[in-house]
């Protein structure tokens, strides 16, 4: 039995659980920052967003490729940074990235590859953590499926969103559909622009009257000039068709992480039917697929309430334990 008085006991109990309460509150901050980091050899640039720095990493992989988000991230994933440190990530040649160095080797393919493998490195390094969260949208699931099939251990979950599964496929399937509505409709302009398309993208002037009639197809307004598509093409179209050439129903039957894939059921250039049939084909140890209604290519953008809703609420109890 204690023979400590009463008072004397109370304030050695409280003492060091103030202690540790304060520890923890000092550990619990806000991170709301930007960072250069040496990847691939060249400075690369990075934001960091969350409530707290003691949850889990999600790294975004954008776009285009060559299409920064960080100018509108937050639109999208304002509220998962309330349960995430979340990263977005301008890629070499894209956005400050590009400000700041041009990449001195040609782009390939496994190039940015290993750029996304070598920044989960260095995340996991600077935060001490085993596993991060990878999602992707559209040309960034490329990548995202490289990490996820080859470094699945690094992943608490992969989330491809509008992904390009076989792209080449899905050129096809949506070129043919619009040869088909220009003849019905007697569009003599539209049937030639389109007759003068060839899968794979040979040139801009491919991807141009693709991705002109395609906007039109789905009933948006065409934001592209052809003199912007030609630039793009000139540096990115090799690489893009790189990406475009892998089907993955062949390469990657499986992967072994979590896997949950987000698409619109009016996406057709990454098109949501062989997003569909590969979701279905895939092994995988826990996976699940969420179409998004009245909804295109642009997902995050137009549907970024109900994707962080489905994250936070379906995905990560899934798949984390704190």
């Amino acid at each position: 039995m204690s023979t400590k008085p009463p008072g004397k006991l109370m304030k050695n109990l409280i003492l060091p659980l103030l202690l540790c309460l304060c520890l923890i509150a000092k550990a619990q901050k806000p991170i709301d920052t930007t960072e250069v980091v040496l990847v691939g050899g060249i400075k690369q640039y990075i934001t960091l967003k969350g409530k707290n720095n003691t949850k889990p990493l999600l790294l975004f992989l954008h776009g285009g490729p060559g299409n920064s988000v960080i100018g509108y991230a937050d639109k999208f994933t304002r509220k998962l940074q309330e349960h995430f440190i979340v990263i977005q990530w301008d890629q070499r040649e894209a956005g400050k990235t590009l400000a700041m160095n041009s990449s001195p080797v040609p782009l390939t393919l496994s190039l940015f590859e290993n750029d996304t493998h070598e920044l989960i490195e260095i995340l996991l390094r600077k935060f001490n953590r085993e596993k991060l969260y990878l999602a992707g949208h559209s040309w960034g699931t490329a990548l995202g499926f490289f990490i996820a099939g080859n470094y699945p251990e690094l992943l608490y979950a992969y989330l491809p969103i509008s992904p390009m599964i076989n792209q080449v496929e899905s050129e096809r399937i949506v070129l043919e559909m619009m040869k088909e509505k220009a003849l019905k409709a007697g569009d003599a302009a539209q049937v030639k622009e389109l007759a003068s398309v060839k899968i794979p993208f040979e040139s801009g002037n491919d991807l141009y009257y693709h991705r002109k009639w395609l906007l039109d197809f789905i009933g948006s307004r065409n934001t592209f000039t052809k003199e912007y598509i030609l630039s793009w093409a000139s540096t990115w179209l090799p690489v893009f068709n790189e990406a475009s050439r892998i089907n993955l129903m062949e390469s990657l039957p499986s992967i072994n992480c979590p896997v949950y894939f987000f698409t619109g059921n009016e996406d057709y250039q990454t098109n949501y039917t062989i997003t569909e049939k590969y979701y279905n084909a895939l092994n995988a140890p826990k996976k699940n697929f969420y179409l998004f209604e009245n909804t295109a290519h642009s997902l995050p953008s137009a549907k970024g309430d109900q994707l962080q809703k489905i994250i936070i609420e379906k995905v990560l109890p899934a798949t984390h334990q704190p």
